[in-house]
């Protein structure tokens, strides 16, 4: 789905999603990423909804957001809350849901000014 351009072109913005990935400032992306409004994104070794280790948490709490969406996938599913609890320690919001409402959610608390992670995961394509 295309999305509508916004005053936030200084801001990482998600321009379009699609299954099999995102656009961001119409740079499309199809691997796992993590995502803040002022800097490029980042890879996030990150294969699948089940990969997930406390690991890939604690690298989102490196960037000290202020709430992480977290992009399950096609689908909305939901980790366990021992994998997010470095997050959680820091009173650090996470979010769950399928990846298009991540993306939607994500640009709404970008342009509100929020430190937002984005941390979107794309499985690799066989």
């Amino acid at each position: 789905m295309k999305l509508h351009t916004t005053e936030t072109k200084q801001y990482q913005t998600v321009t379009a999603y699609d299954e099999d990935g995102v656009e961001l400032n119409a740079i499309r992306f199809t691997d796992s990423l993590l995502v803040l409004p002022e800097s490029d994104p980042v890879p996030w070794p990150v294969a699948s909804f089940e990969a997930l280790t406390a690991a890939d948490f604690e690298r989102i709490d490196a960037t000290a957001p202020d709430v992480v969406i977290l992009g399950t996938g096609e689908r909305q599913r939901f980790v366990h809350p021992k994998l997010t609890a470095v997050l959680t320690a820091r009173r650090i919001g996470v979010e769950c849901m399928d990846n298009q409402a991540a993306c939607r959610t994500y640009n709404i608390l970008m342009a509100e000014g929020r430190k937002v992670a984005l941390a979107l995961i794309i499985p690799p394509k066989n």
